[in-house]
């Protein structure tokens, strides 16, 4: 079995979840409601519980990339022999500050967790590669997302290759249909189904442009428009949203893809790090 799939079963669950039909939803929630309970069930005794069928539960198994049910209960194991302690735990009215301080570094330390078992090495190094031979690199955010992608300007306008930052639905439009074939967008949707973000994408790969995405959703409208797509993960709270922790995580992705490039061009890299330095120390006392 795949290295990937051994670890971060429940990462991938959630991650697919919105797009999977009523009978398969319904198993994927029981798995995540009992998940210690699953690997001793079989495939019977799970359709059983979940009131679904066992060629629900066998499809489903494959939609997340196992053989078979054997398969995916190996996961699950591989999953569980973690440390029970519930990481990702609820945010009360009652928590004092150092309280709500450890709830929310280790809601991000799962989020960051569970990222790097969604990581596929193929898809990163090709989105590395990408990246490095790109004429032009435009980075697309909206909302929440849209610091994510001024940060990654903030990065990429070191190595080299001309690049900016759109946080508007329009002005990402416009300068999306007039790219050229070389050129790279790298859009990031948490929901991976933001209307504008996918109509901007889709508007890039149009005309000619190689397009990445950054989602939490697998399954989402931006990956259909995308020839790259990255994965981050993350869980919701009462008092604090699935987006909030994966903002953590998509930085990290983010940070991957500049180091990555960076190697590539090591020699024009440091070159302009050194302008950089000089023309920042002006900026100080």
């Amino acid at each position: 079995m795949d290295e990937n799939l051994l670890q971060g079963c429940l990462a991938r669950i959630r991650g697919i979840l919105p797009s999977l039909k009523s009978a398969e939803s319904r198993v994927a929630s029981y798995i995540l409601k009992n998940p210690d309970q699953i690997i001793h069930l079989s495939i019977t005794e799970l359709a059983e519980f979940a009131q679904s069928a066992e060629a629900t539960i066998f499809r489903l198994c494959k939609r997340l990339g196992y053989g078979g049910y054997q398969a995916f209960k190996i996961s699950l194991a591989s999953d569980l022999v973690k440390p029970l302690q519930n990481i990702h735990q609820e945010i009360t009215p009652d928590d004092n500050l150092l309280t709500i301080a450890a709830k929310v570094f280790h809601s991000n330390m799962e989020a960051l967790k569970d990222t790097l078992t969604l990581v596929d090495e193929k898809s990163l190094e090709k989105a590395v590669q990408t990246l490095h031979q790109a004429t032009r690199i435009e980075f697309y955010g909206l909302g929440g997302s849209a610091p994510i992608a001024m940060d990654a300007y903030h990065k990429f306008i070191r190595v080299g290759i001309p690049s900016i930052a759109l946080t508007d639905s329009h002005m990402q439009v416009i300068s999306a249909r007039l790219l050229q074939p070389g050129a790279v967008v790298l859009a990031i949707s948490h929901s991976g189904s933001n209307i504008d973000i996918v109509q901007s994408i889709k508007t890039a790969r149009q005309a000619g442009a190689v397009t990445i995405c950054l989602t939490n959703y697998p399954k989402s409208p931006v990956t259909k428009e995308s020839d790259i797509c990255l994965l981050s993960s993350s869980q919701e709270s009462h008092y604090r949203s699935e987006a909030m922790s994966s903002r953590i995580a998509q930085l990290s992705i983010i940070d991957t893809l500049y180091v990555g490039v960076s190697l590539l061009r090591r020699d024009i890299l440091l070159e302009n790090l050194q302008k950089v330095r000089e023309v920042i120390a002006l900026k100080r006392f």
